[in-house]
């Protein structure tokens, strides 16, 4: 793979005697300018912040810290893996501020690996990368269908209570009309984008710290020594080591901090993008940290019996968190409206989350499809009149949606299947493009 120059491109900016950093930076690293540069710091942030997203991940994967260690999982893993994240982040933010491209990591990977291995760490740095995201999309936006899922089912009773269960087909479907939402809305100008993503920045900051309250709303609340001492080993998958239940335990933590690259690959639409890009990954990663501590350890106080918050026979059908909401409210006033509701907002940080995951894929497609380095890259490369790569954002909706088809599911273990197949997935690539991103800056710092 090569890089394309756009050796002999003038800028329309330039052309009219508009000196324009932004346009003549990205004109030395070998690209003209194709998208409007519309976002602020803020607006990138925002996106980055919103594919974070506390609530997404924590919530969707609740169940999986429950079952591999319980509290001291993620009450101890949180800051673990926030603390390495952090570090990943300070040395992408340093190179972002270098070369602020739409292409992110697989340019960076060309540039720092040097001539010799340089397209070779470009093209495994790409693929990595975009298949991780394109799995990312795809995990956020089923799971949104299985909270609607969940959310039908206690709004009409409860498993035992003789609530409705939608099927799993119904829950395919849900998957796909989010997904065709999602690149509706990304087909428009990246200004409602910029406004949306803030939209989507601000449920998921005010829903993560809204959300604590509810052990205030549970009769019953877990002790001191249980939320920060309780180690369970009892999980679901026969699993004894207790090492290796702890490492389990960290995918809650290592799957919901993924996605703050998002800002490097906006950088192309971001104004100062050599501050505002690094500014963007770096508070994304520290403001998700504090505030999904706060999250998990305020929730934790409403756990109380862990093997009923993961059987399937309970009343959300083994969504742990929507559980865990339900007894809350169920002890406290005999209903569980109050939790259908506390569902319907973490609903709508999960659709911002979704929503800005596609924007990301799509950039990413667009700027790899520039170098020509992906299948059809002539058509994927395309900008319509919006300043929007239209057939890169459609081509990852459909790929979101197809990897989706690839895990057998059934109507009542539905939710951890896919969940934790695609954690476990995501968490690999992601892990081995971060070893590439370690490498180039030890390079850069020698």
């Amino acid at each position: 793979m090569s890089l394309r120059v756009a050796d002999g491109i003038v800028d329309p900016d330039h052309a009219h005697g508009v000196v324009d950093s932004d346009h003549a930076r990205l004109h030395e690293l070998g690209y003209k300018q194709e998208l409007k540069r519309d976002l602020s710091m803020i607006s990138n942030f925002a996106i980055s912040f919103s594919i974070v997203s506390v609530l997404t991940g924590l919530n969707g994967l609740m169940g999986t810290g429950l079952n591999f260690g319980g509290p001291i999982s993620y009450i101890y893993g949180w800051p673990i893996a926030g603390t390495f994240t952090m570090l990943i982040g300070l040395s992408m933010a340093e190179i972002c501020s270098s070369y602020p491209t739409s292409g992110g990591l697989y340019y960076w990977s060309a540039k720092l690996a040097g001539p010799n291995w340089g397209p070779f760490a470009s093209w495994i740095t790409g693929w990595f990368n975009i298949v991780g995201q394109w799995a990312l999309t795809t995990s956020i936006d089923f799971s949104l269908a299985q909270l609607v899922q969940v959310m039908i089912l206690l709004s009409t009773g409860g498993l035992n209570g003789g609530g409705y269960m939608i099927s799993k087909y119904i829950v395919m479907a849900l998957h796909g009309v989010f997904l065709l939402i999602h690149a509706i809305l990304n087909s428009l100008p990246i200004s409602m984008l910029s406004f949306l993503g803030q939209i989507g920045a601000a449920c998921n900051f005010f829903g993560c710290f809204l959300m604590i309250v509810i052990p205030a709303v549970a009769t019953e609340r877990a002790s001191l020594e249980f939320v920060f001492t309780n180690f369970n080993t009892e999980n679901q998958d026969g699993i004894n080591n207790y090492f290796y239940i702890f490492v389990l335990g960290l995918l809650m933590s290592q799957y919901t901090l993924t996605g703050y690259d998002a800002s490097a690959y906006m950088s192309e639409e971001t104004k100062d993008a050599d501050k505002n890009g690094p500014q963007g990954i770096v508070s994304a990663i520290g403001i998700a940290v504090i505030a999904g501590w706060a999250y998990v350890l305020g929730i934790t106080f409403a756990v109380r019996d862990i093997p009923n918050l993961l059987s399937e026979n309970n009343d959300s059908g083994g969504h742990a968190i929507a559980q865990i909401y339900y007894e809350a409210f169920m002890s406290r006033y005999g209903s569980g409206v109050g939790a259908v509701i506390c569902l319907g907002i973490a609903g709508l940080a999960v659709f911002f989350a979704g929503m800005s995951s596609l924007t990301s894929n799509s950039r990413i497609a667009y700027a790899f499809s520039r170098d020509g380095a992906m299948p059809f890259s002539s058509q994927l490369q395309k900008v319509n009149k919006q300043d929007v790569p239209i057939n890169a954002v459609w081509m990852s909706a459909l790929v979101a949606f197809c990897m989706a088809l690839t895990v057998k599911l059934n109507n009542r273990s539905s939710h951890s299947t896919l969940t934790r197949h695609n954690c476990l997935e995501l968490v690999k690539l992601k892990k081995e493009v971060q070893v590439v991103e370690v490498s180039m800056f030890l390079e850069v710092v020698r």
